[in-house]
């Protein structure tokens, strides 16, 4: 698969709920298998662990069954649950790319033998196998985001924010906010009311990571380097709010021809 199939999938992926419940074939797992230990970090000091797991080992509370989830785990410290929606994300965009669905899951619980088969905590959960929906959306007008005068006052970089802009998020609340300008973006997030942290608050933090890896995946794309940075000295103004998370460093490509 190459890369630009992700960027593509951006503008086309959707959060599949209805899937049908045949099993993948041990070759189609084995390459998900190999995908998923390929993922990339925000940062390589958090220990994380994904498990691809079957129906029975989740305590799905009533929502639809899928063929398979993924577990994700992660050693609980600094930006842990953002790396954990930087790298999954990945994932999403992958099962996309490649004709499965997939879904981010927060209600659903693990099995204790599942829970007790990691030393590291428990974070999220993700579905995916063949879709019994219509896989993809066919136009961006389908997504219902907020512009993106909502989420970044940064004028010159509109082709990394909108894909920024796309990600999804538990409940659709969008709760990220981006400043700084098109070579060093700043991640923020805001933080949830008392109402909304009973209901989707406690995955803001994975919220923002999906933002950003959107906003990697589109530097990618146009053939800049893209480095993740976790700076000391933020912008003087942050949005009011609102939480700092992470940095982008943004390298655009050389000039064809110079020395």
């Amino acid at each position: 698969m190459k890369e630009d199939d992700l960027y593509t999938a951006i503008f086309k992926r959707k959060s599949i709920r209805d899937y049908d419940l045949t099993s993948l074939d041990k070759n189609r797992l084995d390459e998900i298998s190999e995908n998923l230990h390929s993922l990339k970090p925000m940062t390589t000091d958090i220990k994380t662990e994904f498990k691809i797991i079957s129906p029975h080992q989740v305590n799905r509370r009533a929502m639809k069954k899928a063929p398979h989830y993924i577990a994700a785990f992660s050693e609980a410290k600094g930006v842990y649950m953002t790396n954990v929606g930087f790298m999954l994300q990945q994932m999403d965009l992958y099962f996309s790319a490649t004709g499965l669905g997939s879904c981010w899951l927060g209600i659903p619980k693990l099995t204790k033998e599942v829970m007790e088969d990691s030393n590291l905590e428990f974070v999220i959960l993700m579905e995916f196998g063949n879709s019994s929906e219509t896989l993809r959306r066919t136009s961006v007008s389908q997504f219902k985001r907020k512009p993106l005068s909502e989420i970044t006052d940064i004028k010159d970089a509109d082709e990394l924010l909108e894909p920024a802009r796309l990600a999804p998020s538990a409940v659709n609340c969008q709760n990220w906010y981006f400043i700084g300008d098109k070579n060093l973006i700043h991640a923020y997030s805001f933080r949830p009311s008392f109402l909304r942290s009973l209901v989707g608050g406690k995955y803001f933090p994975i919220n923002v990571g999906i933002a950003i890896c959107h906003l990697e995946v589109a530097a990618e794309h146009f053939g800049s380097k893209a480095t993740i940075l976790f700076e000391e000295k933020k912008e003087k103004n942050p949005p009011k709010n609102g939480e700092y998370i992470a940095s982008m460093k943004i390298e655009p490509p050389p000039i064809k021809g110079s020395a």
